[in-house]
Formats: C-alpha cells, structure tokens, sequence
C-alpha cells in the first residue's frame, strides 16, 4: 500500500516547525521519499522566486526513539529518502540556513510532497524473475556452446583447407622441377644431336 502527502508551508527564517507527519501501521520497513521546494518572497517583484543561495536544513526523526535518521543540508529544491525497520510515527522538520535578525522580513514558501511505501520484497515476483533470468542465462550458454562449436568446426576447415593446399603447393613445384629437368634433357640431347650431324657433315 503506498499512500503520499504534501503539504504548503510558509516559514520565517531559521523556523523548525514541523512539515508533515508519517505513519506506518504495521509494515516492518517503511521507505518514505520526500520532495520539497522552497521559494523565498521577493519585494521587487512582489511573489516567491527560487533562490540559489539559500539552503535547507532537514531532519527526520523517529517519535518513538528520539533518534535522527536523516540530518542534511540541501539545497533550495531537491529530495531526501529515509528508511524505518519499525512501524511508527515520524516528524520531518525542514528549516531555512539563512540568518534570522530582528530587521528580516523574509517569508519562505516550501512545497513540500512525501511519498510513504512499504519496501517489503516480493517473494515470488523475485523468484519469478530469477527464474526468467536462469532461462536467458542457459539460452546465452547454448549460444555460446553452439558458436564455440561453429569456431571449431571453422578451425577444423581452416586445418584442412591450409593441409590441401600446401599438398597442391608441394605437387606443383614438384611438376614444375620435372618439367624443367625435361627441357633441359631435352635441349642437352638436341645440342647432342646436332653436333653429332654437323660433325659428320663436316667429315664427308
């Protein structure tokens, strides 16, 4: 069950007067998100502007135990979350940095929204998703088998295309020897042969 509140509150400088109040019943961890936004009133102008400067004081305590669960300084505009193991009451306080004097008129106008939930994991919708996430994983795990089968393989025909063409490689230059070495026999018996013919032209 989620529930949010918000609320408008006009602070003089330096106020610590409370915000805004949460409850949880009977939820074991409660997470409340706050958002806030704090406008300073400006005379010129005559309504609330943002103002860079200016800076707020926030403190979360727990009603039961006194304790301070949240105690920062944040700026003008933004958020704080704050987490209780116990069921309980809360008071936000949210005050401005800015020096108070006698003679300040400055009024602050703070919107501020809570957001109360329960963080309460859900047993099954987490088993569900583990399981969903063990499918992929075991999908992601045959692909990989079936592409470092498809590497292999590609190996295997790499082996076997380099093996037969260094064995065509081999054969060629063994043929291209011979056949060298039969034209060279060949010119050696033509030369052989026509010095034999003119010797014996030449002796007639």
């Amino acid at each position: 069950m989620r529930s949010v509140a918000s609320s408008k509150n006009y602070q003089a400088e330096q106020s610590s007067k409370v915000g805004i109040r949460s409850k949880g019943d009977t939820l074991e961890l409660i997470v409340s998100k706050g958002n806030y936004k704090a406008l300073e009133w400006n005379a010129e102008s005559s309504k609330y502007v943002p103002n860079s400067e200016l800076g707020m004081n926030i403190e979360v305590e727990e009603v039961s135990t006194g304790e301070k669960v949240v105690k920062t300084l944040g700026p003008s505009e933004g958020k704080f979350t704050f987490t209780s193991h116990d069921a309980g009451d809360h008071t936000i306080c949210l005050s401005s940095n800015q020096t108070s004097s006698w003679f300040s008129n400055s009024h602050i106008k703070l919107y501020l929204d809570i957001a109360v939930g329960a963080a309460r994991h859900d047993v099954e919708k987490d088993r569900a998703h583990a399981n969903k996430l063990s499918d992929k994983l075991r999908d992601l795990n045959e692909k990989l088998e079936a592409i470092r089968r498809e590497q292999q393989y590609q190996r295997e025909r790499e082996a076997q295309f380099r093996n037969l063409s260094e064995s065509v490689n081999a054969k060629a230059m063994w043929y291209t020897l011979l056949q060298v070495i039969f034209l060279v026999g060949t010119c050696y018996w033509q030369l052989r042969f026509l010095r034999h013919f003119f010797a014996d032209r030449k002796g007639r």
